[in-house]
């Protein structure tokens, strides 16, 4: 399977058709989706029916677009018109949103076709995607292995050929993570270019949808597509667009890369390091000058994230109680509403989400406010000066996009600590607000993906792109066949 553009692009010159385009990946579909279960919901006759009026609309010259006849597969905390939205959990089963998010709106409008929903880590709390009440999500290169997450379902998808291209959504590296762990490109735009109306949110303040692909074009294309302001979410913004063909053929020529090497001191695994300090050498070989730098404050990323997002976690999922909607425990007899409420909640969310709201509703109570939430904000501040003043020496920053390739499943199981631990690398783009991304950089001694990872100032994804493209090239990672 090529692609998402490529294969558009046959669409377009009437070498193939979106039918025979998706039958395709249903295809890959029936072959892989039982060993890897990608997918909460498929929605199989739906797709088809999209497929027959996209070629109609192609046909008679109405869609020209890029992405007109790509099967997109949409994370399940996205809401799709008609289609369930879980969020991974048990909370939501069941919930049918009556309306697309922006960005599912934009897609139909681009003559996607949407497939299904794919699992996640639950209410998109977890690296690993077994927070799952669906179950976990396993990896396309080795069963035995996680995806990553939360967006491990898109990101298997896309990695197996069980969809061209697909949407995640990335609090605090749940794009790139797992799309460094299915060997994908994976992108977080900078906060506010891509519409959160019709996310569900789990953090609001570092949530952020972005697009999943075999290659950089694909998430250069997707990225523009999605890019834009938007009335419904306060947050959004008019920024100039990407021109992604001019991004992509921009080259690094007179470009400078930070190698942020207190991060990469932090990487265990060497087959890792060393695939960053390669990269790092074929964008000085295409022209970019690579300085080794030290960004700092690497030490408290990881407190600063679990306290600010955990914070919003608990505010955002108070709304789930039971009553009002979501998930509730059948009713008993001389129960009140507050009896009701706990047992509800405590049925219909998992452990990871439980833990997460205890931990964020501590830090807000009256006696803690100031003495962790506060200071995490002003910590917040510093990191995004911190930032400011590399991005006035550097176009870009080079570091690891994970500790080590996709653990086996059940690694983190009785041990939390560490997997917090793993996400300092990703985490730092969104406590900052930047746009960043990872790019496949090869395979380990055992034939797993390795990746790196590349951020930019905001709004700087042209140069996000430019530098992967220019990766991708001299890497010859693309992965056009799946796996």
């Amino acid at each position: 399977m090529l692609s998402a553009t490529k294969t558009c692009s046959l669409i377009k010159e009437r070498r193939i058709s979106t039918t025979e385009a998706l039958e395709e990946v249903l295809g890959r579909i029936r072959d892989r989706e039982e060993d890897l279960h990608c997918y909460i919901t498929l929605d199989e006759e739906g797709a088809r029916q999209q497929a027959k009026l996209i070629q109609s609309r192609i046909d008679d010259g109405s869609l020209k677009g890029p992405l007109a006849g790509a099967v997109v597969a949409v994370k399940d905390n996205i809401c799709v018109r008609d289609l369930p939205a879980t969020c991974g959990s048990k909370m939501l089963a069941g919930f049918i949103p009556p309306y697309d998010a922006t960005v599912t709106e934009k897609l139909r409008d681009a003559g996607c076709i949407i497939i299904g929903k794919t699992n996640m880590d639950e209410f998109a709390m977890g690296s690993t995607c077994e927070n799952s009440y669906f179950g976990p999500t396993k990896n396309p290169y080795d069963t035995s292995r996680v995806t990553g997450g939360s967006s491990g379902g898109s990101a298997a998808a896309v990695a197996a050929g069980e969809a061209m291209i697909a949407l995640g959504s990335d609090t605090g590296g749940s794009i790139r993570l797992p799309a460094a762990c299915c060997g994908v490109v994976g992108l977080k735009p900078t906060y506010g270019r891509v519409s959160r109306y019709g996310l569900i949110a789990y953090a609001s303040g570092l949530d952020q949808i972005g697009p999943m692909g075999r290659s950089v074009e694909d998430c250069g294309e997707m990225l523009s597509l999605l890019s834009g302001a938007d009335s419904r979410d306060a947050t959004s913004r008019q920024w100039e667009a990407v021109d992604t063909g001019a991004a992509l053929g921009r080259g690094v020529k007179g470009l400078t890369v930070g190698l942020a090497e207190d991060y990469l001191s932090l990487c265990p695994d060497e087959e890792a390091k060393n695939a960053v300090l390669e990269a790092a050498e074929k964008l000085r070989d295409a022209g970019a000058a690579v300085e080794h730098f030290s960004l700092g404050y690497e030490k408290y990323v990881v407190p600063i994230y679990y306290i600010l997002a955990d914070a919003q976690a608990s505010s955002n999922l108070e709304r789930y109680d039971g009553i009002k909607y979501g998930y509730r425990t059948p009713f008993e007899e001389g129960q009140d509403f507050g009896q009701l409420m706990a047992r509800s909640r405590g049925e219909g969310f998992g452990g990871e989400v439980k833990r997460r709201i205890l931990v964020g509703s501590f830090v807000l109570s009256a006696g803690w406010y100031d003495a962790y939430y506060k200071k995490a904000l002003a910590a917040q501040a510093l990191l995004r000066r911190c930032f400011d003043e590399a991005f006035s020496k550097y176009d870009l920053i080079l570091m690891p996009a994970a500790p080590s390739v996709a653990p086996k499943l059940g690694v983190y199981k009785d041990d939390i600590i560490g997997a917090y631990r793993g996400d300092v690398f990703t985490v730092t783009a969104n406590l900052a607000q930047l746009p960043a991304m990872s790019i496949p950089a090869g395979v380990n001694h055992d034939g797993l993906p390795l990746a790196v990872q590349l951020m930019a100032d905001r709004f700087r994804e042209d140069l996000l792109l430019a530098a992967g493209a220019e990766l991708e090239k001299r890497g010859g990672h693309e992965n056009d066949e799946g796996i």
